[in-house]
């Protein structure tokens, strides 16, 4: 073949790509499937019937999730502390950072598996996926907004009735549409695609090393009571012996007001522990090296330490070996769903060259 054609041969590469990209959809595959029930994950808590995700409804979702006007000066987000690439959690904070820069009391939980989840929060103080986005537009520290403001200001917005009529048929806006919306964005945050889940499911010959093998195995014996497969939590409240912090935060006493509930969080899932530091409900360990330890020799008696923690010759913790440590540590990195965090039906829309302005 001469340079001419070789030429004539690139161009014609070229002018191919290009139509392929300006023809969108009708080449690129479509990514958005709906909400679909991993084949190794139990039948979800949240009842579809009432809000079904449809592409329209996820879109406006995804739209709020990354809308800052939801905040009283218009700079805060739900995507804000809750950042697609640390698993939906505030990454590096140990408390929230909400607006002008206040300070929380609790790490951000994740935004994931939220349909399996039938409470919310640390202290499972709301009951319905629908109402947890009020917590934070309300809170002082986080968005300190009320709202019937936040509807007005999507009202006011020239893009939010055509996108609330594509959702729901027509251009109203309520607040019961605005949180229905939200939810169907963060019930298609599905994770289920870690080396895990491709085991469970026999997926391209996926196995676990040899020391994965034994780390599941040590799991399932030490780990599993609390951290049950294959959400990797039981969706309990416990005292893990972590101990009070500064601020005497009591957990789920100050929801249920019954003293046998002090100091008992919800066991959080461990998907995705790599993108999610630090932990804990205050963020106090940097590393899971340090959860580990923790749960070796670090822990806190009280009259409420959950009884699995309590051993036999009367210790407490979990006992485990250096061996034995650096297994179960191979077994959770398998934990880690990376196509999850990258997954660009999450990531924030450009809109207007990437600024959202009125």
């Amino acid at each position: 073949m001469n340079f001419k054609m070789k030429k004539l041969l690139v161009l014609a590469i070229l002018v191919g790509l290009v139509f392929a990209c300006k023809k969108g959809n009708d080449v690129l595959p479509d990514i958005f499937a709906g909400f679909t029930r991993p084949a190794n994950f139990p039948g979800p808590e949240y009842d579809f019937s009432r809000n079904p995700v449809t592409e329209a409804g996820f879109e406006l979702g995804k739209r709020l999730f990354y809308e800052p006007r939801l905040s009283r000066n218009n700079t805060i987000a739900c995507g804000s502390c809750h950042i697609q690439s640390a698993s939906f959690t505030h990454h590096g904070h140990d408390v929230s950072h909400g607006i002008d820069d206040r300070l929380g009391t609790r790490n951000p939980m994740p935004i994931v598996n939220m349909a399996w989840q039938g409470e919310f929060f640390w202290d499972g103080g709301v009951f319905d996926l629908d109402l947890s986005p009020v917590n934070a537009i309300t809170s002082p520290v986080e968005m300190d907004e009320t709202v019937p403001n936040v509807i007005r200001k999507l009202r006011e917005h020239p893009d939010y009735p055509v996108l609330f009529k594509k959702a729901f048929g027509t251009e109203e806006i309520t607040d019961a549409r605005m949180f229905m919306a939200l939810s169907q964005f963060m019930l298609m945050a599905v994770s289920a695609d870690s080396k895990y889940d491709k085991v469970m499911r026999n997926e391209d010959g996926a196995s676990f090393t040899e020391a994965e093998q034994k780390g599941y195995m040590f799991f399932k014996e030490h780990c599993a009571t609390c951290h049950s497969e294959p959400l990797f939590t039981d969706r309990s409240y416990r005292n893990n012996g972590i101990g009070p912090n500064r601020v005497n935060d009591i957990g789920r006493d100050s929801v249920t007001l019954n003293p046998q509930d002090r100091y008992k969080f919800k066991v959080p899932s461990l998907r995705n522990w790599q993108y999610t530091a630090p932990y804990m409900h205050d963020g106090r360990f940097l590393t899971l090296n340090r959860v580990l330890e923790h749960y070796r020799n670090g822990m806190v008696d009280s009259e409420t330490l959950d009884p699995v923690f309590r051993q036999p010759d009367g210790t407490i913790g979990i006992p485990m070996t250096d061996e034995e440590k650096e297994h179960l540590t191979a077994f959770l990195q398998t934990l880690n769903d990376r196509e999850f965090v990258t997954n660009p039906l999450f990531a924030e829309p450009e809109i207007n060259g990437g600024m959202l302005v009125n």
